[in-house]
């Protein structure tokens, strides 16, 4: 790194008032080949917060958490775990948990002897064992079915062991790759709140991978977005949605219209961006039955009902097609019907100077 590169990475990972950091990942590289995963990331995550690294597919956060773990090494660059260089460390001295998305559970031993395994190998007396053991099934809400196998077992239940078993040996940190993605939708929002609950009760700082928007704002403190094996944004889920760092983010966390800087809906609204595209969030579509200052003219196309909310779709005059969100108290307040016509205007949008592709 030059000075100035090193300057603005020291202030970089300066630490918050009350921060105490759990995992440094510095200015690391990885190749295969010639593909570039992960590109010179840098990176802090907080003692015992709970983490999303999240991402399309390959966007390296996958790589990402394998070089924290240590199942691969990096080209260049460092990686600190509560305060040491892990660097080169093997996954044996590392004291990490890993999750993996497809379990990986001994299909040949039953629950109790799944979790017990790692605690046997490092030679714990067996009384500790069995009382460690029989903590952590009733940690994971297991209690009365250590003898039961994997194969007798839901989807939900076997994830639930394979944390059981990371969190055996009392790991410093806990590292799951996409770990509700081999699951049904409910089973998947059922395990998000219970890992939200589990995490506040353990501790340990976490952190997981996902593709998923929804699953990263439900459940982590923070979320580093990534894309082509770089860093977008770090922040809380607030944050991130409230204010995107780049065209990537806005597109990739929630849904968004994009439209061209000279749709009419942005004409006379203030909107005027030197970009040729501008970003809106569908519940910034303002509609109104009745022509409105700076409002254009549109003609509702679709109407789609989720249940808690509305989805309009509004075909502008000049042919764009916009997304619409709206309550349930509006949408009854507004009387729509497919084919109506009706006049609408932005509330807020956004515009970025940079290319950006998912």
């Amino acid at each position: 790194m030059a000075r100035s590169e090193l300057a603005t990475f020291a202030v970089f990972l300066a630490p918050r008032e009350g921060f105490t950091v759990g995992i440094i990942v510095e200015d690391v590289c990885k190749r295969f080949g010639s593909f570039e995963a992960v590109s010179q990331v840098s990176l802090e995550i907080e003692s015992g917060s709970l983490v999303a690294l999240l991402g399309p597919s390959g966007s390296g956060k996958s790589t990402l958490l394998r070089l924290i773990s240590g199942l691969e090494m990096p080209d260049s660059g460092r990686i600190w775990l509560t305060g040491e260089d892990a660097t080169y460390r093997s996954v044996q001295d590392r004291n990490i948990g890993f999750v993996f998305q497809h379990y990986a559970l001994f299909k040949h031993m039953t629950v109790r002897k799944n979790i017990a395994f790692s605690l046997e190998i490092r030679k714990m007396p067996p009384a500790k064992v069995k009382t460690r053991v029989e903590e952590l099934l009733h940690l994971v809400q297991l209690s009365g079915l250590g003898d039961r196998y994997p194969s007798q077992l839901s989807g939900g239940q076997r994830q639930r062991v394979a944390l059981a078993r990371a969190l055996a040996v009392e790991p410093k940190v806990l590292l799951l790759d996409e770990p509700f993605g081999a699951l049904d939708a409910k089973v998947r929002k059922d395990l998000r709140a219970w890992l939200r609950r589990l995490h506040d009760e353990v501790h340990v700082t976490t952190v997981f991978v996902t593709h998923d928007q929804e699953e990263a704002m439900e459940v982590a403190d923070r979320i580093v977005v990534m894309n082509k094996g770089k860093v977008e944004q770090v922040g809380t889920p607030a944050e991130i949605y409230d204010h995107p760092a780049s065209a990537f983010v806005m597109s990739f966390i929630g849904p968004v219209n994009v439209l061209p800087s000279t749709s009419r809906i942005f004409q006379g609204n203030g909107f005027d961006s030197p970009h040729p595209e501008v970003f809106l969030r569908p519940q910034d579509v303002l509609i109104e039955t009745a022509p409105g200052e700076a409002s254009v003219s549109a003609r509702v196309s679709r109407i789609i009902h989720l249940g808690w909310e509305i989805q309009a779709e509004i075909t502008l005059d000049d042919g764009q097609v916009v997304t619409a969100h709206l309550s349930r108290e509006r949408f009854d307040e507004l009387q729509l019907q497919p084919q109506q016509r009706v006049f609408v205007r932005p509330r807020e949008a956004r515009a970025f100077p940079f290319y950006y592709s998912i």
